[in-house]
């Protein structure tokens, strides 16, 4: 393993000099056919599960989630809303769609530490596909963020990083404007530190300071 650069795209750009220079094949994180119509079988799981759904929350990061699933549902109930949720430290998707083309970030340490990084400055599909097929994105902060994580232990019992209880966290926040149910959301992963967890569950509620700059 090697660790290049600050940020994601930094590595990114390492990635395809290697692969230009040593002929090394690149396994793409989300911007990748494949790996969208792979998460999309969410998507289809939930129309199985709840073929009247009305609202999907979906973690928002590069895209190949919410692209999938988004493809999915709105392929079989096209009125449903599919909204993307982030943090609001380094949104590079919601930065890019803003800016009506892929722009890079600063990165930041969050809670939701695996919705960071870039969505590359020559995505080809995710960007596309989350312009079109998004109803929303929606910025949440840290101590959101912690609440969320809290909740679905509190009351779930549940382990979720903060990635994956951003749907929750939109939730009690009150976040998702016009919201019409069935509702569903995607708990994306438990891969927290336990300590950090242990800190959250016991009433910490942004164990980075709002705005702190990365660390590298």
């Amino acid at each position: 393993m090697r660790i290049i650069g600050d940020s994601q795209d930094e590595a990114q750009q390492e990635v395809e000099r290697l692969v230009a220079q040593d002929g090394l094949v690149m396994l793409p994180p989300f911007d990748h056919p494949d790996i969208i119509a792979g998460q999309g079988t969410i998507g289809l799981e939930i129309i199985e599960a709840l073929p009247d759904v009305a609202t999907v929350l979906v973690p928002l990061s590069g895209g190949g989630l919410a692209a999938g699933v988004a493809a999915a549902v709105k392929g079989t109930r096209p009125h449903a809303r599919v909204i993307g949720l982030t943090m609001a430290r380094g949104a590079a998707m919601k930065a890019s769609l803003d800016a009506g083309r892929p722009v890079q970030v600063d990165e930041f340490p969050s809670l939701a530490d695996s919705l960071g990084g870039g969505i590359g400055l020559h995505n080809k599909l995710t960007f596309a596909m989350c312009r079109a097929l998004l109803d929303d994105v929606v910025l949440l902060s840290e101590s959101e963020i912690a609440a969320g994580i809290r909740h679905a232990y509190e009351r779930e019992r549940e382990v979720v990083e903060g990635a994956g209880a951003v749907g929750i966290a939109a939730l009690i926040a009150g976040k998702i404007a016009g919201l019409r149910a069935p509702v569903t959301l995607v708990l994306s992963g438990r891969n927290i530190d336990m300590e950090l967890h242990r800190r959250i569950v016991n009433g910490q509620s942004d164990p980075f300071g709002e705005g702190m700059p990365c660390e590298v």
